[in-house]
């Protein structure tokens, strides 16, 4: 498996049936979260219409509709013919800066971001992790830390949920997504910083080595002052 690839848990998180009442809404929130996760990367297309429809357990119709919205928006571009498909918009648009309202969770959502992600790493470092899992890890990390400016908060986030996904909880992963989208929605409000990026690949490094060295408070104290850092960042950016 490729650094690129997202593992099929990742998948199976994200592509999960859909709340009944919001289907329409629901379903294009689900998509959009996978679009700015890159679980999906642009220029990459989407599942099948069918498989998709049957995973969020949405009519046809109605996953049409939510393409159709994100194809509007410019997130998403359906090509016809015999490779055609739905593919994720390459450049993707830039996002909306964030309301200023919005901002009043911000606390909130970071502190729920500490004791998820410190909990998943605690989780990850105390698990016998088979060769193949080790190896994902340290790939999505050398992905990450490899990656150009238009990637990097993509390959971010994608380390970041393959770890989650090694704590061995199934309900983790799709908590952490939702998390990270919406604190990705703040960070793609500020450009990326070449010190501040070289920084976090640092510490990605410390994380994932305590991980693969089953040293379980190391990495819990690792993710949080790789945390620490963002939140800062943040707070002096939007606050």
């Amino acid at each position: 498996m490729t650094s690129e690839q997202p593992l099929p848990e990742l998948h199976r998180a994200m592509y999960r049936p859909v709340r009944e009442g919001n289907a329409l809404e629901d379903t294009v929130a689900r998509l959009a979260q996978t679009i700015r996760l890159g679980v999906v990367a642009p220029g990459e297309s989407l599942p099948p219409e069918r498989e998709l429809a049957a995973r969020f357990a949405v009519s046809r119709d109605t996953l049409r509709e939510a393409i159709r919205e994100l194809a509007d928006t410019g997130y998403l571009v359906p090509r016809r013919g015999r490779y055609g498909g739905t593919f994720v918009a390459d450049p993707l648009p830039q996002p909306p800066q964030p309301d200023p309202a919005d901002l009043v969770d911000l606390d909130d959502v970071l502190g729920l971001r500490a004791v998820l992600e410190a909990g998943a790493a605690r989780a990850a470092a105390g698990r016998a992790l088979p060769p193949e899992a080790r190896q994902e890890l340290w790939a999505r990390h050398e992905a990450a830390a490899a990656a150009s400016e238009p990637d990097y908060r993509r390959l971010d986030s994608l380390l970041h949920l393959t770890i989650a996904e090694l704590a061995g909880i199934p309900s983790l992963v799709p908590l952490v997504a939702e998390n990270r989208a919406r604190v990705n929605g703040w960070l793609d409000a500020f450009p990326l910083l070449p010190r501040t990026i070289e920084h976090s690949n640092a510490q990605h490094e410390k994380i994932v080595t305590a991980i693969l060295a089953a040293r379980a408070d190391a990495a819990e104290q690792a993710v949080l002052e790789h945390l620490e850092a963002s939140e800062a960042l943040l707070h002096g950016f939007l606050s």
